[in-house]
């Protein structure tokens, strides 16, 4: 099997991508998540992945590196990850009692750099209405503020969420079923997982 690296310091991602089986190292990029003027959602999450798998294969040229970049949309506007308690705040605030979107861009970068392979999916999250009180006390376990949007999923943020349309893995922050079929595409999945997967779903 060719090396492969996780182009992301998330341990989701970490967990999410060692359920397909495959060996892999971590080594996180310092890109700066900064959406350029006029810059579309999608192309903001697309870029910042390829850039991450750029910077990444630039440090270990003989690697393949997988990376992937997840933000929130609602009414247009991005919804990163909080600076302090009161960005995160003002996120839940936005996010209670409606629907959002959570875009997830996945990029494979070969070695020497060349980008391979890549993917946007989106999936439709929707929130019931939340008091003051309870956005406080998310707010306090510190959950949010290395998350897009301010809330983890997986987290203690469960109890918040009314619905999820589209890939619940995506939302967590990586969609594992479109990241084995890139892997699989560039003879990164051993065949035993890839089918030990397709079974189980």
């Amino acid at each position: 099997m060719a090396r492969l690296i996780l182009g992301s310091a998330s341990p989701r991602r970490a967990a999410l991508l060692r359920e397909l089986g495959v060996e892999f190292s971590v080594q996180a990029s310092d890109v700066p998540e900064l959406r350029a003027a006029g810059e579309s959602a999608a192309d903001f999450a697309r870029r910042l992945a390829r850039a991450k798998g750029a910077a990444v294969s630039a440090a270990s040229a003989d690697a393949w590196v997988l990376s992937a970049d997840t933000i929130v949309v609602v009414d247009g506007i991005v919804l990163g990850k909080p600076t302090d308690a009161a960005d995160a705040a003002s996120m839940l605030r936005q996010l209670a009692g409606r629907s959002h979107e959570v875009m997830t861009a996945v990029a494979l970068t070969a070695p020497g750099g060349a980008l391979a392979d890549e993917v946007l999916v989106c999936s439709s999250v929707e929130f019931r209405p939340l008091t003051e009180a309870e956005i406080d006390a998310y707010i306090a376990t510190g959950e949010p503020f290395d998350k897009a949007g301010a809330y983890g999923i997986q987290g203690n943020a469960a109890r918040f969420v009314r619905r999820v349309a589209g890939s619940y893995a995506n939302v967590v922050g990586l969609p594992i079923d479109e990241v084995r079929d890139i892997l699989r595409r560039h003879d990164l999945l051993a065949a035993g997982a890839a089918h030990a997967r397709q079974a189980e779903s």
